[in-house]
């Protein structure tokens, strides 16, 4: 099951919305160990692609100094698919290479930039398995007796 914050899902979807019609691609680190998704942090579609996304490589490897530097690693990987379901493709599940993260899809198919409801799931993808899990949204991850909500 993945927890995360309103903040952070709520800035995941502007983040999908904003880059709409291109895929939006991005990592939210948390302490190691943690599960806890904490640091957002956006990132290039390298691709410019409305049906495929690639971390500029560059981009990635000074992230992932600062994560070991900081204790960090990825807890969410994070991407929208812009004309088919929040559902990983043949391709991003080709791709998962962190099998202790959570790999969230968005769909902006629906509504594109505009205003309107997405699709918002999360999978573990390991060994070319894919998993959904539940989305629990709370206000704060520091206050485990918040209401949770259904993302």
């Amino acid at each position: 099951m993945l927890t995360i914050d309103s903040a952070t899902r709520d800035a995941i979807i502007a983040h999908a919305k904003r880059d709409h019609p291109n895929e939006a691609c991005g990592i939210v680190a948390g302490p190691e160990g943690s599960d806890r998704p904490e640091r957002l942090v956006e990132m290039l579609n390298a691709a410019g692609s409305p049906t495929f996304y690639e971390f500029d490589s560059g981009e990635l490897l000074t992230l992932y100094k600062e994560m070991w530097a900081k204790d960090e690693e990825p807890v969410v990987i994070y991407h929208s698919h812009t004309a088919t379901e929040a559902y990983p493709s043949r391709t991003d599940i080709g791709l998962a290479s962190e099998p202790g993260a959570h790999y969230v899809l968005v769909s902006t198919r629906e509504h594109g930039n505009n205003d309107g409801p997405v699709e918002f799931r999360s999978y573990r993808i390991v060994d070319g398995v894919v998993t959904e899990e539940e989305v629990h949204v709370v206000p704060s991850l520091d206050d485990p007796n918040s209401p949770e909500e259904d993302a």
